[in-house]
């Protein structure tokens, strides 16, 4: 249990200090964050809802912040280059998630055309019958991408990595309030990049 939390939290430093230097980005996870919760909740009383939350909402601030605003310069921080931090990502790298969009963004297309989707659902009559079958499908996808690369690190890595990569995910919205909540104050003071100073690798 040990090694499994120090490797959890070297994943989360990692995690924190190549790919959230732009304090946009970072104030978008909180906002990623909170409505992540959100969609938690949601999940036990209107998986519908949850699904359109966390796609809509969740993962679209979250991925604006990496794909918009993280500086891919030189890391002067980390002496790292944008290319050496993406070929050392655990999880999701910006091609891996570019892929994961590509899915999601196209689902509802093929669906509009497919209302069947190959024989899953029952074809939809109106409106929200379709919203319905997005929602799902796009929870699908979710699910699918967590397990899908878990099981790719256990092959790849090990098993703890898979594990722990996973325990992050999940827990990131949490941690993500905690270490992002004063993002908006810093960027309302006119910082937009966190110096990263005050951080104590682990």
């Amino acid at each position: 249990m040990h090694d499994f939390l120090q490797a959890l939290r070297a994943q989360r430093w990692d995690d924190h200090r190549y790919y959230h230097h732009s304090r946009i980005n970072q104030a978008l996870h909180l906002v990623s964050a909170v409505s992540f919760l959100c969609a938690y909740f949601l999940l036990f009383t209107d998986p519908v809802a949850a699904a359109l939350t966390g796609w809509l909402i969740s993962m679209v601030s979250r991925q604006v912040g990496h794909f918009f605003f993280e500086p891919r310069d030189y890391d002067e921080v980390n002496q790292a280059t944008h290319e050496h931090k993406e070929a050392i990502k655990v999880g999701y790298n910006l091609r891996r998630k570019a892929v994961l969009l590509a899915i999601w963004a196209l689902a509802p297309v093929v669906l509009y055309f497919n209302p069947a989707f190959g024989g899953v659902f029952t074809p939809h009559t109106d409106t929200a019958g379709f919203v319905n079958h997005v929602a799902q499908l796009w929870l699908a996808i979710g699910l699918g991408g967590l397990v899908f690369r878990t099981v790719h690190l256990f092959i790849i890595k090990d098993v703890q990595t898979g594990l722990v990569w996973l325990t992050k995910i999940v827990t990131d919205p949490f941690h993500d309030v905690m270490l992002y909540h004063k993002a908006p104050l810093y960027l309302l003071r006119g910082e937009l990049i966190d110096p990263m100073a005050h951080r104590q690798q682990v």
